[in-house]
């Protein structure tokens, strides 16, 4: 893993700070983890205050914005995908829970199953980290994440029904 930058270069572009999850990509452990962590918390802090065609508004907002920050601070980094940019864990797990039944146990298996696919990138997740070097392609092998993880939180919803 690369090492973490330090609190001056968060602090010095509005994307630093973004693209590496408000501070919570600094982690010198697991930051994909606990940028996920972050976006749990952020989502049980957002969500009442949203209605859910607001909160698509910012997810896609998010996103948008998320790319070129990322792409900034991946090039001021010197690596597209710095372990340490964490906005493409937070946005698309914020639509993976803004999907998941409620419920701590059912927002937990979401964390669980969105972690796995996003360490184990299976494919079309893979192509992206491997072809697609800029803000996009890091964003979007975690939207493919979240997708393959809501279908299994759906596989789990109908055993469980």
């Amino acid at each position: 893993m690369n090492r973490p930058p330090s609190l001056r270069f968060l602090m010095a572009h509005p994307a630093h700070f973004i693209a590496l999850g408000c501070g919570s990509g600094l982690s010198m452990w697991a930051p994909g983890t606990v940028g996920t962590l972050f976006a749990w918390l952020t989502f049980a802090w957002l969500r009442p205050h949203l209605a859910d065609g607001p909160f698509l508004a910012l997810l896609a907002i998010a996103f948008v914005l998320g790319v070129s920050a990322i792409h900034k601070t991946g090039r001021a980094l010197g690596v597209v995908d710095h372990g340490s940019i964490v906005w493409d864990e937070i946005v698309p797990f914020w639509f993976v829970l803004l999907l998941t039944p409620a419920g701590f146990g059912w927002q937990l298996a979401a964390f669980v199953l969105f972690r796995l696919f996003d360490i184990t990138k299976p494919q079309p997740a893979r192509w992206f980290d491997e072809h697609v070097k800029n803000g996009l392609g890091v964003m979007m092998d975690d939207v493919i994440a979240a997708f393959y993880a809501l279908l299994g939180i759906a596989v789990l919803k109908w055993l469980l029904n």
